[in-house]
């Protein structure tokens, strides 16, 4: 189906169907994250990164970034058609490269995920922390731990 060298890229929110980008979150799957709350978080990311295949969205991520201590990688998600083909990786590498120049580039992986990551140079922190709505359930999906 899909390979990275015939995926056409954007790093603008003009023209996204938010619609479209919910279906593709759901799919991925990266959670049931709605069209109007999407626009707010891209809307509101210093850089963003679109991949579409002959016009369908298939693949999305973005940065939240202050423009000089931290850049935090985030969302990045493909359709599961398109996964293996390279088009994740583009995506966070393109988004690696806009946030350079920031002192830290940070993210947290799906658990299990990070050996993809750490191709990009990212290492585990040791001192990271979170607050959860719900911390049994983070706990259950491997994001956080008692201590």
């Amino acid at each position: 189906m899909g390979h990275a060298d015939v995926i056409t890229w954007s790093q603008s929110i003009a023209g996204i169907d938010w619609h479209e980008l919910e279906a593709l979150y759901r799919a991925a799957p990266l959670g049931n994250k709605d069209a109007a709350g999407l626009q707010v978080v891209y809307g509101n990311s210093r850089y963003c990164c679109f991949a579409f295949d002959q016009g369908k969205l298939v693949g999305a991520g973005r940065a939240l970034a202050d423009g000089l201590d931290w850049s935090y990688v985030c969302d990045v998600a493909v359709l599961p058609s398109h996964q293996g083909t390279g088009v994740g990786k583009q995506i966070v590498a393109t988004l690696v490269e806009l946030s350079q120049g920031h002192r830290k580039i940070i993210l947290y992986a799906v658990p299990g995920k990070e050996p993809f990551y750490r191709k990009f140079g990212f290492r585990r922190m040791l001192t990271a922390m979170a607050i959860f709505p719900d911390v049994q359930d983070a706990m259950a999906r491997g994001y956080v731990t008692e201590d």
